[in-house]
């Protein structure tokens, strides 16, 4: 079995105008082949772009957004505001914060949390960003009901190292409350060199209490595909973005795979938080037949664009995917792609659910507007907007996978009392070392408990759980997690019917 050859699209991402794309296809094989060039990625990830942007490629080109000119009636409350308290107010104003603070008034009020002004500064912070790799956490964020919320940490990084799942909401950055700041804001916070240490207050669903979280900040993976044969002739290939390297990447994976005896594929999209429009309908096309429809986009008058396979995608090729509600925007086009025009299965937990399109615009001074333009819908005209994409196969985690983070910094020793150490007890008894209890009481049995874990795990066995320990107890946990992946069991044991 041959892998389909991947071919450039011919049309440009939607609303976009000056994207380039750099794909080319060697024809010589069967097997996709990609020539080999320096690819510069576009990382989407809590350092640099909130979930609205993720789900499609963004034009910066030579277009400016119109200027707007005196005498349109429209604006005269506005110019006279800006007058009155240029004119009356007791101090000397700074009218370039003036007018941003107006601009960004305006977009709030549309109540979007993918529409987003950012300043000068913001926006300069926003290209450098896209236009090369970053130092910071590793997580993707979005603004929701005033809350700047985790979408997905990046595999690999110092939020996932540190215990953030999607749905945490960040409080606060070092001390500093951010409720009510627009994601941009909320970025230049927690980014920063690598080495340095932010602490983030994290609140997630279903807990009491928040946690402080310290993070040493570090290189941000840049690395997309990553793959292994999980059993006889299956491979797993785990996506955890869509840049402009994804696809050959994927392709060379696949082809590596191939070698190895991949007769069957799970494509694991759990936390992929998005990425560019292309790519995923690339990469989309690889298993959806040419001509099916893999996506179609509606703008506000109703007028839909349809995005078909460009590609040979074999449909006979076995294919299971799976999505988790860390799967949004480009990757819930790759799911809806290939469940409504390839009939593949999905399994694992309902989607994210961001079904809209962003652009995004530079004013003459280089401060930006990045604003939603349309909607998108799944070939079958779904718009999964904040409902997501349900599995054919709804299969949770185990119950110690959403488990609440501990504070690494906090002494959890004898006679302590919280719910941290409810948690640590919990996390000792997954993985081997029952406490006695799960109640929250730090008492012998839970000291005997982390001594025999310190012990074998060649740490200080004092009985104490705190920084090492706490880091190499949680990372046992999602250890754990990977081993006794019941999602991923499922996904095998549909894709061997596949494949019979």
């Amino acid at each position: 079995m041959k892998v389909v050859k991947v071919k450039t699209m011919d049309e440009q991402n939607v609303e976009q105008e000056n994207l380039e794309q750099a794909h080319e296809t060697d024809k010589k094989s069967g097997y996709i082949q990609i020539k080999k060039f320096h690819f510069i990625l576009i990382v989407f990830f809590l350092v640099i772009l909130s979930t609205g942007i993720t789900g499609f490629a963004l034009s910066f080109g030579d277009e400016k957004v119109i200027t707007v000119g005196t005498d349109r009636a429209e604006f005269d409350k506005l110019y006279t505001a800006y007058d009155t308290l240029k004119s009356g107010y007791y101090e000397k104003l700074d009218e370039k914060k003036l007018i941003n603070g107006a601009i960004d008034g305006m977009v709030k009020a549309l109540d979007d949390p993918y529409t987003d002004y950012m300043s000068l500064e913001e926006a300069a912070q926003f290209h450098s960003s896209i236009d090369s790799s970053f130092q910071g956490i590793g997580a993707e964020i979005q603004e929701k009901d005033g809350h700047i919320m985790i979408v997905s940490p990046i595999k690999g990084s110092p939020a996932e190292k540190a215990g953030l799942k999607p749905n945490d909401i960040i409080m606060s950055v070092d001390g500093k409350s951010i409720q009510g700041m627009k994601s941009t804001e909320a970025v230049a916070l927690i980014r920063g060199k690598k080495g340095t240490k932010v602490e983030l207050t994290i609140q997630r669903p279903g807990t009491d209490a928040p946690v402080k979280v310290p993070i040493i900040r570090d290189d941000i993976p840049i690395e997309t595909v990553y793959g292994e044969m999980v059993g006889e002739g299956i491979a797993k290939v785990q996506i955890t973005s869509f840049s402009k390297n994804t696809p050959k990447e994927l392709t060379d994976k696949l082809n590596e795979l191939q070698k190895q005896g991949m007769q069957g594929l799970v494509l694991d999209l759990r936390q992929n938080p998005g990425g560019l429009l292309d790519e995923a309908i690339n990469i989309s096309s690889l298993f959806v037949p040419k001509g099916k429809l893999i996506l179609k986009v509606e703008d506000r008058n109703g007028k839909i664009k349809e995005y078909p396979s460009q590609n040979d995608g074999n449909p006979d090729f076995p294919l299971v995917v799976l999505i988790d509600k860390g799967s949004a925007s480009a990757s819930e086009i790759l799911a809806g792609a290939v469940s409504e025009s390839a009939g593949v299965k999905l399994v694992g937990e309902n989607s994210f659910g961001k079904g809209t399109v962003q652009t995004a615009k530079d004013f003459p001074d280089n401060s930006n507007i990045k604003f939603t333009t349309a909607k998108w819908l799944t070939p079958n005209g779904n718009w999964i907007h904040k409902k997501g994409i349900k599995p054919d196969f709804e299969v949770p985690l185990p119950s110690y996978a959403t488990l609440p983070i501990i504070n690494p910094e906090k002494e959890l020793k004898l006679s302590s009392s919280s719910a941290e150490v409810e948690t640590a007890q919990k996390m000792l008894k997954a993985i081997g070392y029952d406490p006695g209890r799960e109640d929250g009481f730090f008492d012998e049995k839970t000291q005997e408990a982390v001594s025999n874990f310190q012990t074998a795990n060649n740490l200080p066995a004092d009985g104490v759980l705190k920084g090492e320990s706490t880091f190499k107890l949680m990372e046992k946990i999602r250890e754990l997690i990977e081993t006794n992946d019941t999602q991923l069991q499922k996904a095998i044991e549909v894709l061997k019917e596949e494949m019979k």
